[in-house]
């Protein structure tokens, strides 16, 4: 697993998929800082997917929703499917009040859902030969 920081914002490599998140600090700078880094990334990775975890954002604005926008956008364009996942209710609430629509956004309640999403399932504990009854 390959891990680089971005403006304070890790992008993580697992396979072909990049795990990224968004934090409230996101200043402009930082964002565009973000958004350059995860672009190069996808092309140069050849990343096919993309999930962005937004749990730990607990309020959004016009800004940090234009650049969610922007950012799976682009993601898009170069061939990567990206996931949202962790979307709070009071986020949600907000966007709808802002009247902000996140067209084009795939989501998924979590981080599992959206890899499993992506293709990645969980094994069980001890592999996928693993019989605890042998």
């Amino acid at each position: 697993m390959r891990e680089q920081r971005t403006g304070g914002v890790p992008i993580l490599r697992l396979g072909d998929v990049l795990i990224t998140g968004l934090l409230n600090e996101l200043d402009d700078k930082s964002a565009l800082a973000f958004t350059d880094e995860l672009t190069h990334r996808i092309s140069e990775e050849e990343a096919r997917g993309v999930l962005i975890d937004i749990s730990r954002l607990e309020m959004i604005d016009s800004f940090v929703a234009r650049v969610l926008m922007e950012m799976t956008s682009m993601a898009r364009l170069l061939g990567a499917r990206v996931i949202v996942a962790g979307l709070r209710p009071a986020v949600a609430i907000t966007l709808v009040e802002l009247g902000l629509e996140l067209d084009g956004v795939e989501t998924a309640l979590n981080a599992e859902q959206g890899m499993a999403a992506l293709g990645w399932h969980q094994q069980p504990p001890g592999g996928a030969d693993h019989d605890p009854t042998r």
